[in-house]
């Protein structure tokens, strides 16, 4: 016995522990150098496709097409690796050979095999029984992702079709009634979504049965065993428990806690169809008394139901009793078991959870009142796809859906903290006017920057209003805007600063927000960003720009026709609209003529930085300097001829009241400031000098 056939010997007896394992292993690693052929020796022979054998008393053939063998997963293997009972000494070998046994590379899958239904009727020499050739092949055995792999998923039906289609001899011996598995399997949701519409991952036989560990569903470790089958099918139908109702057929969901029926007493396996199964309570059952129009609860309250309304709504195909579970048919009325109101959760798991952890949830929780609940939105037995123009959640009915709490004065309005009426300043909004005025339903509208279930105030981080979210929030519309924003200074992405920066409602607003470009907009902006740029901002407001600015036109240069909106750069980046590069094109937007000489003004010089414009800072003190010491010269020689002014003043005014006013005249002392009253003129003097 070589090498080989001690690997082969120990392998059937049985040999799998480590030690020995480990041992045949290295024997064979010592093996492989000694083979005295390589598989152009035995392609010698079975390259003839006349070549047969006999195995069992029955011929077959014996040709292997060596093209194919090599594009199989085991093309860079040496035939006698698995032909081990082959010598490579003594060639030609015994025409009769033994069956390869896989299980020396594929032990734990050798050993799942043997355990299942397959290997034990392959050890009592069942006929019947599938080895691993028969799925996987023998020389083209390809990869499971192959299109032309027999075990490739799309292919999986029609594999194991060979042996369970109907007439066949294991259906016919196997089976104590003839299942038509194969064709109730096409005719399935599973069968039409693999073999008709190419959805490879709808469950195949494997998903279901496994490929190598088979077992009857009355063994406890099948994964079709009762115990078993909604973990089984829980593999693609995750949480499948949460979405149904909590009643089937009259009976509890969960007779005990966390004891559910399996799978298969609702859906036949094989038949599973893209259908409603009809739960519960008739609805027939429930109408005979709720659509009577008088009919009231004991607190007054209608319980009339127009089934009409229910039949054009989106739980049309859903009975009474899967939303209002608990009902018992074995009451005069079914529904005198229900303890609790409607569980919109056990339809929709996802959204009542996002709702849970929202603030309108928490409050809801907490007894509040005035918190909206799933039937305030949607409605009770009307509940219309948000689609649908008549719905309570189509986008043009959205703000006047939020409008009944949160509208000047309703009772959500008093929860916002500056207490602005948040639907009207919305409504005369751009988005507002677009969404109400001109029917675009694509405008922004409180649930596509809230959220309709996850809503939180915008102080907590997770808020799709906070801060730090805004900017994402606003580009799932504006999204190119959003790109330019998350490169530029502004965005946390480049500025590592510690500082707040701004973001999209910080210059836009939250509820009031305008176009652009109009004039308002213009003129506030330059105040918007003077509410972080403090100091250039007066700097700008002293230059020219800034006083035209002042005095309300738009068309000279604001702060965002420079440094751009969204995009805002520093100077030292190459991409900025003030770089070295683009200053001049920059200036070229208002000033055609603008070249290198004129691009080199200073925008933002100040008088009042005498370390970065030193020059413009000394020469405007010193201007007013000297303008303050004019005018303290001026102000003191004022002062002191006042009192000289005032006495000229007072003799001036006696001389009026005098009687001989109109008979004087002032000598040349009087006139050169002398005290002296002026000397009397006789009349004829004064005649004489008069004529």
């Amino acid at each position: 016995m070589n090498k080989l056939q001690a690997i082969r010997h120990g392998s059937r007896a049985g040999i799998h522990s480590l030690p020995v394992l480990l041992a045949g292993v290295f024997m064979f690693a010592l093996a492989v150098p000694a083979f005295a052929q390589d598989n152009a020796d035995c392609f010698m022979c079975h390259e003839d496709k006349d070549l047969r054998g006999t195995y069992k008393g029955r011929s077959h053939s014996m040709y292997v097409d060596a093209k194919v063998f090599k594009k199989s997963v085991h093309g860079e293997f040496e035939c006698v690796m698995c032909h081990l009972d082959v010598d490579p000494d003594d060639l030609p070998h015994d025409e009769t050979l033994a069956p390869v046994d896989c299980s020396p590379c594929h032990s734990e899958v050798a050993e799942k095999q043997a355990r299942s239904l397959h290997g034990k009727a392959a050890k009592r020499g069942d006929p019947l029984a599938p080895t691993c050739a028969s799925c996987h092949g023998n020389h083209n055995i390809l990869k499971k992702d192959d299109p032309k792999s027999p075990v490739r998923a799309f292919n999986i039906p029609f594999l194991c079709g060979t042996c369970h289609r109907e007439g066949s001899p294991v259906t016919k011996q196997r089976l104590i009634h003839e299942d038509h598995i194969l064709e109730n399997y096409t005719e399935s949701i599973h069968g039409i979504g693999l073999l008709k519409k190419g959805l490879v991952v709808a469950a195949t036989c494997i998903s279901c049965h496994t490929s190598h560990e088979m077992l009857p569903h009355t063994d406890p470790a099948s994964s079709i065993a009762r115990k078993n089958i909604a973990t089984t099918c829980a593999k693609c139908h995750v949480q499948i428990e949460q979405v149904h109702v909590k009643v089937i057929k009259g009976e509890r969901w969960e007779k005990q806690p966390h004891l559910m029926p399996a799978c298969v007493d609702c859906h036949q396996p094989h038949k599973i169809r893209s259908v409603y199964y009809d739960q519960g309570v008739a609805d027939a059952q429930c109408l005979s008394c709720h659509q009577k129009p008088n009919l009231r609860s004991a607190e007054g309250k209608s319980m009339y139901v127009d089934y009409q309304e229910i039949g054009h709504s989106r739980h049309k195909t859903v009975s009474c009793s899967q939303c209002h579970s608990g009902v018992n048919q074995s009451h005069k009325r079914s529904c005198d078991t229900i303890e609790k109101k409607v569980d919109c959760a056990s339809c929709h798991p996802e959204m009542a959870e996002k709702y849970a952890n929202s603030i309108h949830g928490k409050k809801l929780a907490a007894g509040d009142p005035s918190a909206p609940a799933c039937v305030d939105c949607h409605g009770t037995h009307s509940v219309l796809a948000k689609t649908n123009p008549n719905s309570r959640t189509f986008p043009t009915r959205v703000p006047s859906l939020c409008g009944e709490c949160h509208q000047a004065g309703k009772k959500g309005a008093a929860r916002v903290a500056n207490k602005e009426d948040v639907v009207g300043h919305y409504i005369e909004s751009i988005h507002g006017k677009g969404l109400l005025q001109s029917g675009l339903v694509v405008t922004a509208q409180c649930t596509d920057c809230h959220t309709a279930h996850e809503v939180q105030p915008s102080k907590d981080p997770t808020s799709s209003v906070n801060h730090r979210n805004v900017a994402s929030t606003c580009g799932k519309c504006h999204h190119g805007i959003e790109q330019q924003f998350g490169q530029s200074i502004h965005s946390r992405l480049v500025n590592k600063t510690d500082k707040q920066l701004p973001t999209c409602n910080d210059c836009h607003s939250a509820h009031t927000i305008r176009r652009a470009d109009t004039q308002g907009f213009k003129l506030e902006i330059m105040d918007q960003c003077g509410r972080c740029h403090e100091k250039i901002a007066e700097t700008y407001f002293d230059t020219y720009h800034g006083k035209v600015s002042q005095l309300g036109y738009t068309k000279t240069a604001k702060c965002y026709d420079c440094h751009g909106a969204h995009d805002i750069l520093p100077p030292s980046n190459p991409k900025s609209h003030l770089s070295h590069d683009n200053v001049v094109k920059t200036c070229q937007k208002c000033h055609s003529g603008a070249n290198r000489q004129f691009a080199g003004y200073l925008t933002h010089a100040t008088h009042h930085d005498p370390d970065k414009y030193p020059y413009l800072f000394w020469a405007f003190w010193g201007m007013t300097a000297l303008l303050g010491f004019t005018f303290l010269i001026g102000g003191a020689h004022t002062i002191l001829w006042l009192p000289r002014a005032l006495q000229w003043r007072k003799q001036l005014k006696e001389m009026e009241e005098s009687e001989e006013y109109d008979n004087f005249e002032f000598d040349e002392n009087a006139s050169a400031g002398g005290t002296e009253p002026p000397p009397h003129i006789d009349s004829d003097e004064k005649g004489k000098e008069n004529s």
